[in-house]
């Protein structure tokens, strides 16, 4: 691979500068010019913390998880404090009266008690082995949220140092001190996984935890020697997270892990820029970085929809100053200009998901570029080319009506679904075939039982069930013979999916002209399914037709509105029928949502269609 960052790093040789990336508190003319308006949303929020009493967490909090696999009680506890201090300390920058320094004072103290940073279900010192019941203090844990508070705590002392050594100068001493022993020591003598060795692969883990960790050290006050190691390590990670992308820059996580994959990238890159004095700068004319900005606006179907898989959601989170600073890095207006509809669209949000509230820097960045972003209008739209994501088997298409996208590839993306060969359509922006996403994540979702999750299992995918058999996880559960078609007039992709499904224990199927008891194996016929799924733009239809050899086959779609069965044909609501020959109805089914992540996708239950096929052919025609 190349380590064209590491390059870069070891090449500078001067003195690396100090990070200001923005006006500290007591430099009171930079916030007094922030509109009234956001001013007043920034404090409005800081109010809502005064007087606040930070959740106590107890051991047996931490071994909750462990005992009874849920991890939402705990991280209700965790992220309330952190997201109290972030929302105090923005507040008391805009107002810059003193106001909410005490209850920032207390946050700090909470957070540097607490025994660890790290959250529970990532309580482990090597990748995909066992968590322990409690944190080991002499030997901290460094996973998303220890380098998130890192983040948090350095990027306080950075803002409001002048002010907190004004209370006491052990506050600030304090947050130093914590920082060296919880988040730079173990960075530069531990090895955790996320920082890349060999050809380990990566994911979003690694650019998330490197920009926290930068941000840690070059907010934090570190002395020159600190900053150039971590510097050359950082530069490294980056390398190794790169290597896994493709050249075409598609995250296989999917839209909602652009967000911590590909922005963390932005951001670590323009930190180690900007202290390496521009060095950096041509990396993000590099196609591959460029094509990473792009691929959240090409997965953008409309309004707050986004084509999702894996554990990705549907509602992926609107894009905002990040998606703009990424667009502006990489010189591509059409990405800015989408980032600042979507951000026109959410009211300027200061934050649009559980991350970003508790990420200090995150929101100065959408304080201070808020009047750029939501000013910036050019007569430059997403370009509606059909595109094909080679690295990841993904292929979008859409025309003014409809946006399909089909998944092929394998089943070994990162936060996998076994999910190749599913496609979503949506119409007029409104989901007609849906991909469910996942649930609120508990200790089996990243277990070796993770596919006894419903939502995992391609069972509950726009997929076939094959003899009675679902896909299985793994790179060579995959789709073969890929074919690509893009035009004017029709796009389409068309895949073998039998080698996505565990039918290599199945004895084969006899040619049709012998007997079933022949024993002839020249005779025996590969399990074969191959699906095509073609929108044939100027007529405004969509038609999938799958072709097998097996049997006993059952169709699976998810739909978002109710569907009705009759003769041949499946209403979905109001919104779209699909014509279907080759199958007969088997069920419709209800699925209820009730978790609170998936609540948050979508607003009412969702259905599956059950057909059976009756023949060796499948066509359903959408309209």
């Amino acid at each position: 691979m190349e380590m064209q960052c590491k390059k870069t790093a070891e090449s500078f040789t001067k003195t690396l500068k100090k990070f200001a990336p923005f006006p500290k508190t007591s430099e009171r003319a930079a916030y007094e010019a922030l509109s009234p308006a956001l001013r007043e949303r920034v404090i409005k929020e800081g109010e809502t913390f005064l007087g606040y009493e930070y959740p106590a967490i107890r051991a047996t909090d931490f071994m909750h998880f462990t005992r009874t696999g849920d991890r939402v009680s705990f991280e209700n506890l965790y992220f309330s404090r952190r997201h109290a201090l972030c929302g105090l300390a923005a507040a008391e920058c805009v107002e810059g009266r003193g106001r909410f320094l005490d209850d920032i004072i207390n946050g700090i103290f909470t957070l540097c008690e607490e025994s660890a940073w790290q959250l529970p279900p990532h309580n482990t010192y090597r990748r995909d082995t066992p968590q322990l019941l409690l944190p080991d203090i002499t030997r901290p844990v460094l996973d998303l949220f220890a380098c998130e508070t890192g983040a948090l705590l350095a990027c306080t002392t950075y803002l409001l140092g002048k002010e907190l050594d004004a209370v006491s100068p052990f506050i600030t001493t304090g947050i130093h001190k914590t920082l060296q022993d919880r988040i730079v020591t173990p960075y530069l003598n531990e090895h955790f996984w996320w920082m890349g060795r060999g050809e380990e692969p990566m994911c979003n883990w690694t650019a998330w935890c490197t920009q926290n960790v930068l941000l840690t050290v070059f907010l934090g006050g570190f002395d020159e020697n600190t900053n150039r190691k971590v510097f050359l390590k950082a530069a490294e990670s980056l390398d190794y997270f790169l290597k896994d992308y493709g050249e075409d820059g598609c995250c296989d996580e999917g839209a909602q892990y652009y967000r911590h994959a590909g922005l963390c990238l932005c951001n670590a890159l323009e930190i180690l820029n900007n202290v390496s004095d521009g060095a950096f700068a041509p990396l993000f004319e590099m196609e591959k970085i460029k094509n990473i900005a792009a691929y959240i606006m090409h997965m953008h179907v409309a309004d707050k929809y986004y084509f999702n898989f894996s554990d990705c959601s549907p509602v992926a989170g609107r894009a905002g100053v990040q998606e703009y600073l990424f667009g502006k890095y990489t010189g591509q207006p059409a990405l800015m200009q989408f980032a600042a509809e979507d951000f026109r669209a959410a009211d300027g949000a200061l934050y649009d998901d559980e991350v970003n509230r508790i990420n200090l820097y995150h929101r100065l960045q959408n304080i201070f570029y808020q009047k750029e972003v939501l000013s910036y209008d050019k007569p430059v739209s997403v370009p509606q080319k059909d595109i094909f994501y080679e690295s990841v088997g993904l292929f979008l298409t859409r025309n003014n009506l409809f946006a399909l996208a089909v998944k092929a590839g394998d089943n070994a993306d990162n936060h996998n679904h076994n999910d190749t060969g599913s496609f979503t359509l949506y119409k007029n922006g409104q989901p007609v075939f849906a991909d469910i996403g996942v649930e609120s994540y508990t200790k089996k979702t990243f277990s070796q039982d993770r596919y006894e999750i419903w939502t995992m299992q391609s069972g509950y995918h726009n997929l076939p069930t094959l003899m009675g058999l679902d896909e299985k996880d793994g790179t060579e559960y995959c789709a073969a013979d890929i074919i690509v078609s893009r035009g004017d007039d029709t796009a389409s992709l068309s895949m073998e999916l039998a080698g996505a499904y565990p039918l290599k224990s199945y004895p084969g199927l006899y040619n049709a002209a012998h007997s079933p008891a022949h024993t002839d194996t020249a005779n025996l016929l590969a399990p074969s399914y191959r699906r095509s799924v073609a929108l044939h733009k100027k007529e405004n239809r969509v038609v999938v037709t799958d072709i097998t050899n097996l049997p006993d086959v059952v169709l699976n779609f998810i739909t978002y509105e109710k569907p009705v069965l009759k003769d041949g044909l499946l209403k979905i609501g109001s919104l779209a029928e699909a014509s279907f020959s080759g199958a007969k109805p088997l069920a419709v089914e209800v699925l209820p949502i009730t978790d609170a992540r998936l609540q948050k996708a979508w607003d009412h239950d969702l259905y599956r269609v059950r057909l059976a096929m009756t023949g060796n052919v499948f066509t359903m025609e959408v309209a």
